[in-house]
């Protein structure tokens, strides 16, 4: 027994002293990482810059696979088109409903086309609330629309097996079935229907990670440790994050692997420019990946989503006030709070509120104050950032406003309108706010003003000419000595340091998101996910569009980030929020955790006495299923 014991304490011996060994050695390993890659830059130089050579190569090949698996995997995979029950005619046939809100009429806009000659171009809606209730709308105004014989004046609740008579024509409404669904599900499970796996995709990407940290560390050795960390963590979220949905069967994960591969160059540009604040960074983008989720649990659920617009218009409103009552000026515009030492634009925050708030279901749609509300809380919003002299953020609101608004009302003679009063206003705000007149003095004429109010896109279009496609390398630079090079300038900063191929894929990363958009919301269940994510994508095209064509002095420069790219925590914040609304938006089997699946409970079948509930079942003894009948 003591040999047994003395054996169990020899052994417990030998591993605590290997445990302080790789201890000792980790530790000494750490601190040692700046000395050798300072060794490395110095006494090595040769094998230094052939590595750096050899990676500003490697870069944009690697960048170049990603984007063509994950523009693959988008193109490879439609969304598709789920039935959601039926309405049954013996005369005119039966029609599928495939939304989870349908017009019903016999214009060719409409869900579902029921050409018949009493029956209006738009005569009715049926709206799904998510859970397994549905409700009739009548919008003929006739009152001809009626559910077992009685008349619906606004809207009523109709249940399966109901009668519903539009026009005059008696139609049967029935739900699908348990075991309807099960098929549909195994439909879209298809092997040719399942997006494509992320891992070679996400394989690539950390592959790109560790080559720019390797060279970045090279190239700023000081600052070596806080580069390694920060790749380290991102790297090791975003493999937790795709692994988690993996295995929880979610492979549609295009859109995050997008954003993550910006975020990686937004680290870079970071590292380069400004390496203190590397941990700053990191920190916003993974509060911003937390919102992310956040948003994206909380727009599964469409009956919370539509109770809270109120509330999010009244937070957006709070914001901008506060910007214009709080707000410091900076650059011109007084976008910017300090709290407790901590700055942060409440603009930024105020983008994804105004894309929440502004969006809406069908049954929203029917009435016109809800329009009107929406206008009103705009052109507040307007009229903050008019006088707060952030014309960027104004012009990003503007746009995203004009799609909501036309996809909302169709109406193009209240658009024009629109956009003749915004046309005036803006010139009204150039007449008045020197600082914005003065950004659209210099449009096209920066090289004339090389030395005063074109010295930002002088020194911008020069640095990205000079990288030519690879680069000059991470690090060897000279643009971030420019004011905001790694914010509104941030473009040429990545065609200087990372080359024009890398720079137009960064760009092609944020297109790639309006065809995900245009591909998701034609299968869309709710028209608050199509008007969101349309609104959503537009944000982004188009704040790219300010920076890209801004810092190149083919628009006027207007002080707007690079989503996902620019340095700045509000930024990334809001990036990361508004890829929330297409997330949710995606409805492809096993793509998105944003989707809850729905769950048919039992049907009620009415008869004239009384209402009996029936349950489906399959039959212990024969293995059959059967569905519930009288």
């Amino acid at each position: 027994m003591e040999n047994i014991i003395d054996i169990l304490n020899f052994i417990w011996l030998k591993i605590c002293q290997f445990a302080a060994f790789m201890i000792q050695l980790l530790d000494t390993g750490i601190k040692s990482i700046p000395y050798a890659f300072s060794w490395l830059s110095s006494n090595s130089l040769d094998i230094g810059v052939w590595y750096c050579q050899i990676v500003r190569w490697l870069m944009p090949v690697l960048a170049l696979i990603i984007l063509t698996a994950i523009i693959k995997s988008m193109l490879r995979v439609k969304n598709p088109e789920e039935t959601w029950g039926y309405l049954k005619s013996d005369s005119l046939g039966t029609f599928p409903i495939t939304h989870w809100e349908s017009l019903i009429g016999k214009g060719k806009t409409c869900d579902i086309v029921i050409e018949f000659v009493t029956i209006s171009k738009i005569h009715c809606a049926m709206i799904f609330d998510g859970i397994n209730r549905w409700r009739v709308h009548d919008l003929s105004g006739g009152s001809d629309v009626s559910i077992n014989g009685e008349k619906v004046s606004n809207s009523a609740e109709i249940e399966s097996g109901d009668i519903l008579s539009i026009g005059g024509v008696d139609f049967e409404f029935e739900t699908i079935s348990q075991e309807e669904s099960s098929l549909e599900e195994k439909k879209r499970s298809y092997k040719s229907r399942t997006p494509v796996s992320p891992v070679f995709s996400i394989s690539m990407l950390t592959v790109f990670q560790m080559l720019a940290a390797s060279s970045l560390v090279i190239n700023r050795p000081e600052y070596s440790i806080q580069i390694t960390f920060s790749y380290i963590i991102l790297a090791a979220v975003m493999w937790v994050y795709i692994l988690v949905n993996y295995f929880g069967g979610k492979r549609g994960l295009e859109p995050e692997i997008l954003a993550f591969f910006l975020c990686s160059l937004c680290l870079s540009v970071t590292a380069s420019s400004s390496p203190g604040t590397l941990y700053k960074q990191l920190a916003a983008i993974l509060i911003g990946i937390f919102i992310f989720l956040i948003l994206s649990w909380y727009l599964r659920d469409l009956k919370r989503v539509v109770k809270t617009r109120h509330l999010m218009a009244a937070f957006t409103c709070i914001l901008l006030a506060a910007s214009l009552v709080f707000g410091t000026i900076q650059h011109g515009a007084q976008n910017w709070i300090y709290i407790m030492g901590v700055s942060f634009q409440p603009s930024e925050l105020a983008k994804v509120c105004f894309i929440f708030a502004g969006a809406a279901s069908l049954e929203r749609l029917f009435k016109k104050r809800n329009l009107w509300g929406f206008m009103a809380m705009s052109f507040f919003c307007f009229g903050c950032l008019a006088l707060m002299s952030d014309f960027g953020t104004a012009a990003i609101f503007f746009v995203t406003f004009l799609i909501i608004a036309f996809m909302r009302s169709g109406d193009y003679t209240t658009i024009s309108i629109i956009c003749c009063s915004a046309v005036a206003a803006l010139g009204l705000m150039i007449k008045f706010k020197p600082y914005i007149a003065s950004r659209f003095a210099v449009w096209g004429n920066a090289w004339e003003n090389a030395s005063t109010t074109g010295y930002q896109q002088v020194r911008t279009m020069s640095a990205a000419a000079s990288g030519g496609f690879i680069g000059v390398g991470s690090g060897d630079g000279w643009l971030h000595n420019v004011a905001a090079a790694n914010t509104d300038l941030v473009f040429g900063m990545i065609c200087e340091e990372w080359g024009h191929i890398i720079a137009v894929l960064a760009v092609v990363a944020i297109a790639s998101m309006s065809i995900f958009a245009i591909r998701v919301v034609k299968s869309g269940r709710s028209s608050y996910y199509v008007i969101a994510a349309c609104a959503a994508t537009s944000m982004l095209v188009f704040q790219t569009m300010l920076n890209v064509f801004g810092s190149l002095d083919m628009f006027p420069l207007t002080g707007v980030t690079f989503p996902f790219v620019s340095c700045g925590g509000s930024s990334m914040l809001a990036s990361w929020g508004i890829l929330a609304f297409l997330k949710a938006a995606d409805t492809r089997e096993g793509a998105s955790f944003a989707v809850r699946k729905i769950r048919f409970g039992p049907k009620k079948i009415r008869v004239p006495s009384e209402s009996v509930e029936i349950q489906d079942y399959t039959d212990e003894v024969t293995g059959v299923y059967n569905r519930g009948e009288m």
